[in-house]
């Protein structure tokens, strides 16, 4: 069966998650995690993608970006690979491709799932065992977001905002929000989401994709199609 196209909705959130090839490594020192971010910034301005969220690990990348046509998510991926893979072969003597296939994306519905895939990005360095606290980690957007340090890759989305009326308040939200963690049924639901390439968000919202853009935006169900019932009142022969 053919793979539909990735869906991307102009100025709604997406989770996206790129990997290296076969795991290995994407960053090795300080620079590369630079560069890379450096790019970024530059890609994101050029093809209008907001960066709300995102952390660069080893051996994958998570970013939380809301595109303004459906376009420029593409765009802005492509761009920075064409940057920094040959930035990064050339400095470690290498040839080839360095990411595995091309990115996992998944539409978000702002209101239920927004501030919690933010946490789930902003998170993952401690779960994954690479520091003990969230702001530990260099190479994420919680600094910015837990007023440490302002990052101008970030543009806060209304829903951060909406946290608290002055930067304090919604910082201190925010951490208190960190705090809680995630319950293991939500990390499961945006993991899910965005491996498979489907939107996460209520029923609702999904048949609004599905009437917005015109395509199925969940999973087909497997087997034949049921046999239309027959009409009792019908005989079944002449």
């Amino acid at each position: 069966m053919a793979r539909l196209p990735r869906l991307v909705v102009p100025h709604q959130p997406h989770h996206v998650i790129q990997s290296g090839n076969d795991r290995q490594s994407i960053f090795r020192d300080a620079e590369d995690y630079s560069v890379f971010l450096r790019w970024l910034r530059e890609a994101a301005k050029q093809f209008r993608v907001a960066v709300h969220a995102y952390a660069l690990m080893p051996d994958h990348l998570h970013l939380l970006v809301s595109p303004s046509d459906d376009t420029g998510l593409g765009k802005m991926m492509q761009w920075v690979g064409r940057h920094y893979v040959p930035y990064f072969n050339n400095k470690y003597d290498r040839s080839g491709t360095l990411w595995q296939g091309r990115f996992r994306a998944t539409v978000i519905e702002s209101e239920p799932y927004f501030l919690a895939c933010s946490r789930y990005i902003e998170s993952n360095p401690v779960r994954a065992g690479l520091v003990q606290e969230a702001v530990d980690y260099p190479w994420s957007s919680f600094s910015h977001h837990a007023g440490v340090k302002p990052d101008p890759l970030i543009t806060d989305h209304p829903l951060f905002w909406a946290l608290g009326n002055t930067p304090f308040d919604r910082e201190v939200a925010y951490k208190e929000l960190m705090n809680q963690g995630l319950a293991s049924r939500e990390i499961e639901a945006i993991s899910q989401a965005t491996l498979k390439g489907w939107p996460l968000g209520s029923e609702k919202f999904k048949t609004m994709l599905a009437r917005q853009t015109n395509r199925r935006v969940t999973p087909a169900k497997r087997g034949r199609p049921p046999k239309p019932r027959q009409d009792p009142g019908v005989p079944t022969t002449g």
